[in-house]
Protein backbone atom coordinates (compact mmCIF):
# COMPACT_ATOMS: atom_id res chain seq x y z
CA UNK A 1 0.00 0.00 0.00
CA UNK A 2 2.80 2.42 0.94
CA UNK A 3 4.82 1.60 -2.17
CA UNK A 4 1.80 2.25 -4.39
CA UNK A 5 1.21 5.65 -2.76
CA UNK A 6 4.88 6.62 -3.02
CA UNK A 7 4.92 5.53 -6.67
CA UNK A 8 1.82 7.64 -7.32
CA UNK A 9 3.42 10.68 -5.62
CA UNK A 10 6.59 10.23 -7.71
CA UNK A 11 4.58 10.08 -10.94
CA UNK A 12 2.68 13.24 -9.99
CA UNK A 13 5.95 15.06 -9.23
CA UNK A 14 7.47 13.99 -12.57
CA UNK A 15 4.37 15.10 -14.50
CA UNK A 16 4.35 18.45 -12.66
CA UNK A 17 8.04 19.00 -13.44
CA UNK A 18 7.44 18.12 -17.10
CA UNK A 19 4.46 20.51 -17.37
CA UNK A 20 6.40 23.43 -15.85
CA UNK A 21 9.31 22.91 -18.23
CA UNK A 22 6.99 22.41 -21.20
CA UNK A 23 5.16 25.66 -20.38
CA UNK A 24 8.46 27.51 -20.00
CA UNK A 25 9.86 26.24 -23.33
CA UNK A 26 6.55 26.83 -25.14
CA UNK A 27 6.32 30.37 -23.75
CA UNK A 28 9.88 31.06 -24.89
CA UNK A 29 9.13 29.81 -28.39
CA UNK A 30 5.91 31.85 -28.61
CA UNK A 31 7.65 35.02 -27.43
CA UNK A 32 10.50 34.38 -29.89
CA UNK A 33 7.99 33.96 -32.75
CA UNK A 34 6.15 37.16 -31.77
CA UNK A 35 9.39 39.18 -31.59
CA UNK A 36 10.62 37.81 -34.94
CA UNK A 37 7.28 38.68 -36.55
CA UNK A 38 7.40 42.19 -35.17
CA UNK A 39 11.12 42.98 -35.28
CA UNK A 40 12.52 40.47 -37.74
CA UNK A 41 14.65 43.16 -39.39
CA UNK A 42 16.30 44.17 -36.10
CA UNK A 43 18.56 41.40 -34.86
CA UNK A 44 19.56 43.26 -31.68
CA UNK A 45 15.97 43.66 -30.56
CA UNK A 46 15.24 39.98 -31.28
CA UNK A 47 18.36 38.81 -29.43
CA UNK A 48 17.84 40.88 -26.29
CA UNK A 49 14.11 40.18 -26.22
CA UNK A 50 14.65 36.43 -26.39
CA UNK A 51 17.57 36.59 -23.95
CA UNK A 52 15.46 38.60 -21.50
CA UNK A 53 12.57 36.16 -21.84
CA UNK A 54 14.84 33.17 -21.21
CA UNK A 55 16.36 34.88 -18.15
CA UNK A 56 12.89 35.72 -16.80
CA UNK A 57 11.67 32.13 -17.27
CA UNK A 58 14.88 30.80 -15.71
CA UNK A 59 14.38 33.05 -12.68
CA UNK A 60 10.76 31.92 -12.34
CA UNK A 61 11.66 28.19 -12.53
CA UNK A 62 14.62 28.71 -10.18
CA UNK A 63 12.43 30.48 -7.62
CA UNK A 64 9.77 27.78 -7.98
CA UNK A 65 12.41 25.09 -7.45
CA UNK A 66 13.83 26.96 -4.41
CA UNK A 67 10.38 27.30 -2.85
CA UNK A 68 9.71 23.62 -3.52
CA UNK A 69 13.04 22.55 -1.95
CA UNK A 70 12.66 24.97 0.96
CA UNK A 71 9.22 23.80 2.07
CA UNK A 72 8.90 20.32 0.58
CA UNK A 73 12.44 19.01 1.12
CA UNK A 74 14.58 21.07 3.49
CA UNK A 75 11.86 21.70 6.08
CA UNK A 76 10.95 18.01 6.69
CA UNK A 77 14.60 16.93 6.36
CA UNK A 78 15.68 19.46 9.01
CA UNK A 79 12.88 18.26 11.30
CA UNK A 80 14.06 14.68 10.87
CA UNK A 81 17.71 15.67 11.45
CA UNK A 82 16.81 17.53 14.66
CA UNK A 83 14.81 14.54 15.90
CA UNK A 84 17.54 12.00 15.10
CA UNK A 85 20.08 14.22 16.87
CA UNK A 86 17.95 14.13 20.03
CA UNK A 87 17.59 10.34 19.80
CA UNK A 88 21.35 10.00 19.34
CA UNK A 89 21.74 11.87 22.64
CA UNK A 90 19.43 9.42 24.40
CA UNK A 91 16.07 11.20 24.23
CA UNK A 92 13.59 8.51 23.12
CA UNK A 93 10.52 10.65 23.84
CA UNK A 94 10.78 12.45 20.49
CA UNK A 95 7.69 12.15 18.29
CA UNK A 96 6.58 13.81 15.04
CA UNK A 97 3.23 15.51 14.52
CA UNK A 98 2.41 14.51 10.95
CA UNK A 99 0.62 17.37 9.19
CA UNK A 100 -0.94 15.47 6.29
CA UNK A 101 -3.78 13.00 6.46
CA UNK A 102 -2.87 9.36 5.85
CA UNK A 103 -4.31 9.42 2.31
CA UNK A 104 -2.04 12.38 1.47
CA UNK A 105 1.19 10.96 2.94
CA UNK A 106 4.42 11.63 1.08
CA UNK A 107 7.82 9.98 1.55
CA UNK A 108 8.71 12.16 4.53
CA UNK A 109 5.41 11.43 6.26
CA UNK A 110 6.13 7.70 6.06
CA UNK A 111 9.64 8.29 7.40
CA UNK A 112 8.19 10.26 10.31
CA UNK A 113 5.57 7.60 10.99
CA UNK A 114 8.26 4.88 11.06
CA UNK A 115 10.43 7.13 13.22
CA UNK A 116 7.58 7.44 15.76
CA UNK A 117 7.23 3.64 15.84
CA UNK A 118 10.99 3.24 16.25
CA UNK A 119 11.31 5.72 19.12
CA UNK A 120 8.28 4.20 20.85
CA UNK A 121 9.95 0.78 20.69
CA UNK A 122 13.30 2.24 21.81
CA UNK A 123 11.57 3.94 24.74
CA UNK A 124 9.93 0.66 25.72
CA UNK A 125 13.24 -1.20 25.37
CA UNK A 126 15.00 1.38 27.50
CA UNK A 127 12.42 0.93 30.28
CA UNK A 128 12.78 -2.86 30.06
CA UNK A 129 16.57 -2.54 30.12
CA UNK A 130 16.47 -0.31 33.19
CA UNK A 131 14.04 -2.64 34.95
CA UNK A 132 16.17 -5.63 33.95
CA UNK A 133 19.33 -4.12 35.48
CA UNK A 134 17.41 -3.10 38.59
CA UNK A 135 15.88 -6.56 39.04
CA UNK A 136 19.13 -8.43 38.40
CA UNK A 137 20.90 -6.20 40.91
CA UNK A 138 18.18 -6.83 43.48
CA UNK A 139 18.14 -10.59 42.93
CA UNK A 140 21.95 -10.83 43.22
CA UNK A 141 22.14 -8.46 46.18
CA UNK A 142 19.99 -10.63 48.49
CA UNK A 143 21.98 -13.89 48.25
CA UNK A 144 25.26 -11.96 48.28
CA UNK A 145 24.24 -10.40 51.59
CA UNK A 146 23.47 -13.88 52.93
CA UNK A 147 26.89 -15.12 51.76
CA UNK A 148 28.67 -12.18 53.40
CA UNK A 149 26.87 -12.69 56.70
CA UNK A 150 27.46 -16.45 56.76
CA UNK A 151 31.12 -16.02 55.83
CA UNK A 152 31.49 -13.53 58.68
CA UNK A 153 29.83 -15.92 61.18
CA UNK A 154 31.99 -18.85 60.04
CA UNK A 155 35.10 -16.90 60.94
CA UNK A 156 34.10 -16.85 64.60
CA UNK A 157 36.07 -19.54 66.47
CA UNK A 158 33.48 -20.15 69.20
CA UNK A 159 30.66 -21.50 66.98
CA UNK A 160 29.89 -25.21 67.29
CA UNK A 161 30.10 -27.77 64.49
CA UNK A 162 26.31 -27.99 63.95
CA UNK A 163 26.05 -24.21 63.49
CA UNK A 164 29.05 -24.24 61.17
CA UNK A 165 27.39 -26.90 58.99
CA UNK A 166 24.15 -24.90 58.98
CA UNK A 167 25.95 -21.76 57.78
CA UNK A 168 27.86 -23.77 55.16
CA UNK A 169 24.57 -25.15 53.81
CA UNK A 170 23.14 -21.63 53.68
CA UNK A 171 26.24 -20.49 51.76
CA UNK A 172 25.78 -23.34 49.28
CA UNK A 173 22.08 -22.52 48.83
CA UNK A 174 22.77 -18.80 48.26
CA UNK A 175 25.55 -19.51 45.76
CA UNK A 176 23.28 -21.93 43.85
CA UNK A 177 20.62 -19.22 43.72
CA UNK A 178 23.08 -16.77 42.13
CA UNK A 179 24.32 -19.45 39.72
CA UNK A 180 20.75 -20.28 38.72
CA UNK A 181 19.98 -16.61 38.10
CA UNK A 182 23.08 -16.11 35.95
CA UNK A 183 22.40 -19.29 33.96
CA UNK A 184 18.79 -18.23 33.32
CA UNK A 185 19.88 -14.74 32.23
CA UNK A 186 22.43 -16.21 29.82
CA UNK A 187 19.97 -18.74 28.40
CA UNK A 188 17.26 -16.10 27.96
CA UNK A 189 19.71 -13.74 26.28
CA UNK A 190 20.82 -16.43 23.81
CA UNK A 191 17.24 -17.32 22.99
CA UNK A 192 16.19 -13.70 22.49
CA UNK A 193 19.19 -13.00 20.22
CA UNK A 194 18.82 -16.24 18.23
CA UNK A 195 22.24 -17.41 19.40
CA UNK A 196 21.12 -20.94 20.16
CA UNK A 197 23.86 -23.13 18.70
CA UNK A 198 22.50 -26.52 19.66
CA UNK A 199 21.27 -28.62 16.75
CA UNK A 200 17.75 -29.98 16.66
CA UNK A 201 17.69 -33.73 17.17
CA UNK A 202 15.22 -36.55 17.43
CA UNK A 203 14.82 -37.88 20.96
CA UNK A 204 12.40 -39.79 23.17
CA UNK A 205 10.29 -37.09 24.81
CA UNK A 206 8.50 -39.60 27.05
CA UNK A 207 11.79 -40.81 28.51
CA UNK A 208 13.18 -37.29 28.95
CA UNK A 209 10.02 -36.06 30.69
CA UNK A 210 9.87 -39.11 32.99
CA UNK A 211 13.53 -38.61 33.89
CA UNK A 212 12.78 -34.99 34.86
CA UNK A 213 9.88 -36.16 37.07
CA UNK A 214 12.06 -38.80 38.78
CA UNK A 215 14.68 -36.13 39.61
CA UNK A 216 12.06 -34.48 41.86
CA UNK A 217 11.20 -37.70 43.68
CA UNK A 218 13.04 -36.70 46.88
CA UNK A 219 11.20 -33.37 47.01
CA UNK A 220 7.85 -35.12 46.51
CA UNK A 221 8.59 -37.40 49.45
CA UNK A 222 9.92 -34.56 51.61
CA UNK A 223 6.64 -32.65 51.27
CA UNK A 224 4.52 -35.82 51.29
CA UNK A 225 3.09 -34.99 47.89
CA UNK A 226 1.03 -37.49 45.91
CA UNK A 227 2.26 -37.95 42.34
CA UNK A 228 -0.15 -38.99 39.58
CA UNK A 229 1.60 -39.93 36.31
CA UNK A 230 -0.03 -40.60 32.94
CA UNK A 231 2.83 -40.65 30.43
CA UNK A 232 2.48 -42.31 27.04
CA UNK A 233 5.62 -44.26 26.17
CA UNK A 234 7.69 -43.99 23.02
CA UNK A 235 6.72 -40.46 21.97
CA UNK A 236 9.57 -39.08 19.86
CA UNK A 237 9.94 -35.57 18.49
CA UNK A 238 12.60 -33.46 16.78
CA UNK A 239 13.42 -30.49 19.01
CA UNK A 240 15.92 -29.13 21.56
CA UNK A 241 16.16 -31.71 24.39
CA UNK A 242 18.27 -29.65 26.83
CA UNK A 243 16.02 -26.60 26.42
CA UNK A 244 12.87 -28.66 27.00
CA UNK A 245 14.56 -30.16 30.05
CA UNK A 246 14.75 -26.60 31.40
CA UNK A 247 11.01 -26.27 30.77
CA UNK A 248 10.12 -29.45 32.69
CA UNK A 249 12.43 -28.56 35.59
CA UNK A 250 10.90 -25.09 35.94
CA UNK A 251 7.30 -26.30 35.82
CA UNK A 252 7.90 -29.18 38.24
CA UNK A 253 9.90 -26.95 40.57
CA UNK A 254 7.06 -24.41 40.70
CA UNK A 255 4.50 -27.16 41.28
CA UNK A 256 6.47 -28.48 44.25
CA UNK A 257 7.20 -25.00 45.56
CA UNK A 258 3.61 -23.77 45.59
CA UNK A 259 1.85 -26.99 46.61
CA UNK A 260 1.38 -27.36 50.37
CA UNK A 261 2.44 -30.47 52.24
CA UNK A 262 0.18 -33.42 51.54
CA UNK A 263 -1.00 -31.99 48.21
CA UNK A 264 -1.10 -33.61 44.79
CA UNK A 265 0.84 -33.11 41.55
CA UNK A 266 -0.37 -34.64 38.28
CA UNK A 267 1.76 -34.95 35.15
CA UNK A 268 0.70 -36.26 31.76
CA UNK A 269 2.09 -36.63 28.26
CA UNK A 270 -0.22 -37.63 25.40
CA UNK A 271 0.04 -37.72 21.63
CA UNK A 272 -3.00 -36.90 19.49
CA UNK A 273 -3.73 -35.37 16.08
CA UNK A 274 -0.05 -34.84 15.26
CA UNK A 275 0.51 -32.96 18.52
CA UNK A 276 2.09 -33.82 21.86
CA UNK A 277 0.46 -32.33 24.94
CA UNK A 278 2.37 -32.18 28.21
CA UNK A 279 0.53 -31.11 31.34
CA UNK A 280 1.80 -30.30 34.86
CA UNK A 281 -1.01 -29.75 37.36
CA UNK A 282 -0.89 -29.08 41.10
CA UNK A 283 -3.25 -28.47 44.02
CA UNK A 284 -1.33 -25.46 45.24
CA UNK A 285 -2.27 -21.89 46.08
CA UNK A 286 -3.36 -21.01 42.54
CA UNK A 287 -2.78 -17.83 40.57
CA UNK A 288 -5.03 -14.71 40.68
CA UNK A 289 -6.26 -13.59 37.25
CA UNK A 290 -4.33 -10.29 37.38
CA UNK A 291 -1.14 -12.21 38.15
CA UNK A 292 -1.81 -14.88 35.52
CA UNK A 293 -1.75 -12.24 32.80
CA UNK A 294 1.87 -11.38 33.65
CA UNK A 295 3.51 -14.60 34.84
CA UNK A 296 5.52 -15.00 31.64
CA UNK A 297 7.11 -11.54 31.96
CA UNK A 298 10.76 -11.36 32.95
CA UNK A 299 11.32 -10.87 36.68
CA UNK A 300 7.61 -10.73 37.44
CA UNK A 301 6.73 -12.54 40.66
CA UNK A 302 3.15 -12.96 41.78
CA UNK A 303 4.36 -13.51 45.34
CA UNK A 304 5.27 -9.91 46.15
CA UNK A 305 6.23 -10.90 49.68
CA UNK A 306 9.08 -13.02 48.22
CA UNK A 307 8.30 -15.67 50.81
CA UNK A 308 9.17 -18.26 48.17
CA UNK A 309 12.62 -18.30 46.57
CA UNK A 310 12.73 -17.36 42.92
CA UNK A 311 14.04 -14.74 40.55
CA UNK A 312 11.08 -14.26 38.21
CA UNK A 313 12.95 -15.62 35.18
CA UNK A 314 11.81 -19.26 35.20
CA UNK A 315 8.46 -18.88 33.42
CA UNK A 316 9.83 -16.18 31.09
CA UNK A 317 12.49 -18.68 30.04
CA UNK A 318 9.86 -21.42 29.65
CA UNK A 319 7.72 -19.18 27.41
CA UNK A 320 10.70 -18.20 25.25
CA UNK A 321 11.82 -21.82 24.79
CA UNK A 322 8.31 -22.92 23.82
CA UNK A 323 8.04 -20.03 21.34
CA UNK A 324 11.43 -20.86 19.80
CA UNK A 325 10.55 -24.54 19.41
CA UNK A 326 7.27 -23.68 17.72
CA UNK A 327 4.99 -24.80 20.55
CA UNK A 328 2.27 -23.23 22.66
CA UNK A 329 1.85 -22.86 26.41
CA UNK A 330 -1.28 -22.06 28.38
CA UNK A 331 -2.20 -21.91 32.06
CA UNK A 332 -5.44 -22.52 33.90
CA UNK A 333 -5.62 -21.63 37.56
CA UNK A 334 -7.99 -20.98 40.42
CA UNK A 335 -6.98 -19.39 43.69
CA UNK A 336 -6.90 -21.94 46.48
CA UNK A 337 -7.38 -24.90 44.14
CA UNK A 338 -4.21 -25.05 42.07
CA UNK A 339 -2.76 -24.46 38.60
CA UNK A 340 -2.35 -26.45 35.39
CA UNK A 341 0.30 -25.64 32.77
CA UNK A 342 -0.29 -27.21 29.37
CA UNK A 343 2.32 -27.32 26.61
CA UNK A 344 1.58 -28.32 23.03
CA UNK A 345 4.37 -29.39 20.66
CA UNK A 346 4.38 -30.70 17.11
CA UNK A 347 4.93 -34.47 17.03
CA UNK A 348 7.50 -35.71 14.53
CA UNK A 349 8.16 -32.27 13.05
CA UNK A 350 11.28 -30.17 13.30
CA UNK A 351 9.89 -27.61 15.68
CA UNK A 352 10.98 -24.04 15.28
CA UNK A 353 12.59 -24.55 11.87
Amino acid sequence: MKKKKLYKNSVVSIILFFVINAVAVTSGIMIYSAVVDGYGNNEDVVFWSVFGTICLLSVITTVANWVHRKFMVEKPVNRILDATDKVAKGDFSVRFDIEHSFKSYNEYDYIMENFNKMTAQLSKTEVLHTDFISNVSHEIKSPLLVIQNCASYLQQPEIDEATRIKYAQTLSSASKRITGLINNVLKLNKLENNELKQEYEEFDLSEAFMRAVIDFEDLFEEKKLTLDCDIEEGVKIVSLPSCLETVWNNLLSNAVKFTPEGGKISVSLKRADGKVRVKVEDTGCGIPSETGARIFEKFYQGDTSHSQEGNGLGLALVKKIIDVTGGEISVESEVGKGSAFCITLDAGAENGR
